[in-house]
């Protein structure tokens, strides 16, 4: 209570709007609170607005700011919170520029970020909050944290804060000082900030570094997800510093032995090893031996015999086998395996088991423009050339003959187990009819055959002895043949003279107009076709074989 003194004392001065000046508590109600400032008149304070402060209780002495001098009760209107904001306002102001710093607590969150009490309210956008602009503002409703002062209206009495930029300015510096002590082969503990595709961006406490997925394992991974997660604390090696571009590359693999620094003693060539399929392409299937060393198994040294197109055909990814190790070359960390070699390969006993001269038999497994190939067990072939076929007719193409799934007998002409290769010819399964030609056919013999095939030039005739005869177009008819296949179809049966037999370039000359001819008319006829040149009229098998193939393309 004011003594009378202080009271006359009191009154005696005089009070102004927007004043802030000491009154003393004279009664607690319910909603409202009681205070004397020494006017005429008693003010009333809600009680809202002292429920961040400590209780007051009678005769506690506070600061009040004047409202009014009189409302229409005869009160004067006090305000404690205003009183409170001037009083802070004003401090602020002196002692906090724009770019100062300040603490604070976050008193709530209010539309684009949250409401910070420095003693006055001021505003903190939610870019502002941090590095990251937080997913939930709630987080931080209740907490104490240190702000910059971004921004000061006087006029409108508001203030805007940013924690991110003292954060920012923090990993500056450590940043900063981060770069000036790192050096490599250092090892640092980070946390694990991103994830990408090639690798993981490691937050060095102010400093962030890439790890690389190539050197996060010595062995196979095809995502660093499968090693790292966000937010994971790891100890990595500092491999690279770039001090001018602020990069540093991370390692995490160095951390151990490489293991490739021994590796001829681990794997020596020559041993037997055993891993797990952990890739299969086109040409191979890389095995993984121990975590970070890995061998390649070609396509060709799957099998000693089976036509393997692709590995996936007997292999599959996470697969275990074994295999022996044919090479290794550590400088560029590729070792060669093989796991045909671990049997015994077919090849090696292909001299003993298939010596010339040797009778096979077997199915035509595959036809090519050159020849044939038998099966003569599984995975062995023996191929029969085209020009091992047949003693009599020249043939340009094994289907002339043969097609795929025969079974066919053949003789074996030479085993070259180097190349894998045996040569078979079916030709020497029969005798050469040409070796007694004399004995089947003379000069100026009736014969009869089926038409063949057809050439622009003649028409060749089959014979006895799978032997063939060629009728050039000049001896079909007395009169001029313009096109041979006008008078002469395959298959058409027709009586011919022989009119000659060259054995060295075993050719038979016929013709069907001389099948009536006298002896003279034979003789003359003769020298007609001795006066031809080869390639006009009776041409090399070969040729004419050729020109009958293009004559079936003609309209």
């Amino acid at each position: 209570m004011l003594t009378m003194e202080e009271a006359l004392k009191q009154s005696e001065r005089s009070f102004a709007v927007g004043e802030i000046v000491k009154g003393t508590v004279i009664e607690v109600r319910p909603k409202e609170i009681l205070v004397d400032i020494g006017y005429k008149s008693e003010g009333a304070i809600p009680v809202a607005e002292f429920e961040d402060s400590d209780p007051v209780k009678v005769s506690d002495e506070i600061d009040v700011l004047i409202e009014r001098l009189e409302n229409k009760e005869g009160m004067v209107v006090l305000s404690r919170e205003k009183a409170e904001f001037k009083k802070n306002w004003d401090k602020i102001l002196t002692i906090c520029n724009e770019g100062g710093t300040i603490t604070g607590k976050v008193k709530a969150i209010v539309k684009g970020g949250l409401l910070v009490n420095i003693g006055v309210e001021a505003f903190l956008p939610a870019s502002q909050v941090d590095i990251v602009p937080p997913r939930n503002l709630q987080s931080y409703v209740g907490n104490t944290y240190d702000f910059k002062v971004v921004k000061i209206n006087q006029e409108r009495q508001n203030i805007v804060l940013s924690r991110r930029e003292l954060i920012e300015q923090e990993r500056n510096e450590r940043r900063a000082k981060l770069l000036s002590e790192m050096m490599p082969g250092d090892i640092r503990k980070g946390t694990v900030k991103n994830i990408t595709d090639f690798g993981a961006f490691i937050d060095l406490n102010g400093l962030d570094g890439l790890l690389h997925i190539t050197d996060m394992s010595w062995g196979r991974i095809g995502h660093p997800s499968e090693m790292l997660k966000a937010g994971e604390e790891i100890d990595v090696v500092v491999l690279d510093i770039n001090r001018e571009k602020e990069r540093v590359s991370l390692g995490l693999k160095q951390k151990m032995a490489n293991p490739w620094d021994d590796i001829e003693t681990k794997f020596p060539i020559g041993s037997k090893v055993q891993g797990r399929v952990v890739n299969l392409v086109p040409y191979g299937a890389f095995v993984e031996l121990e975590p970070g060393v890995e061998g390649l198994v070609h396509v060709t040294e799957l099998s000693w015999t089976k036509r393997i197109a692709k590995p996936s055909d007997v292999l599959k990814q996470g697969q275990d086998v074994e295999a022996i190790v044919l090479g290794i070359n550590r400088e560029e960390q590729k070792i060669s395996l093989g796991i045909r070699q671990l049997d015994a390969n077919p090849w090696d006993a292909a001299p003993e088991k298939y010596p010339s001269g040797t009778q096979v038999k077997g199915k035509i497994r595959n036809l090519t423009s050159y020849g044939a190939f038998l099966e003569l067990e599984e995975g062995l072939d023996g191929m029969i050339h085209v020009s091992d076929i047949s003693w009599t007719r020249k043939i340009n193409h094994p289907s002339e003959v043969l097609k795929k799934g025969d079974e066919v007998e053949a003789v074996v002409l030479e085993v070259d187990r180097v190349t894998q290769r045996i040569s078979l010819g079916m030709k020497p399964l029969d005798v050469d009819p040409w070796e007694n030609i004399d004995q089947f056919y003379k000069v100026g013999d009736l014969v009869t055959g089926s038409v063949t095939k057809l050439a622009s030039f003649g028409a060749f005739i089959g014979l006895q002895h799978d032997i063939d005869g060629l009728v050039h177009i000049s001896q079909i008819s007395e009169e001029r043949v313009e096109k041979i296949k006008n008078v002469l179809k395959v298959g058409q049966e027709v009586t011919a003279r022989v009119i000659k037999i060259d054995k060295a370039e075993r050719r038979i000359g016929l013709s069907i107009k001389a099948a009536n001819y006298t002896t003279e008319q034979l003789h003359e006829e003769q020298k007609l076709l001795d006066s031809l040149k080869p390639g006009e009229d009776l041409v090399a098998l070969q040729h004419a074989f050729e020109a009958a193939d293009e004559a079936r393309k003609e309209p």
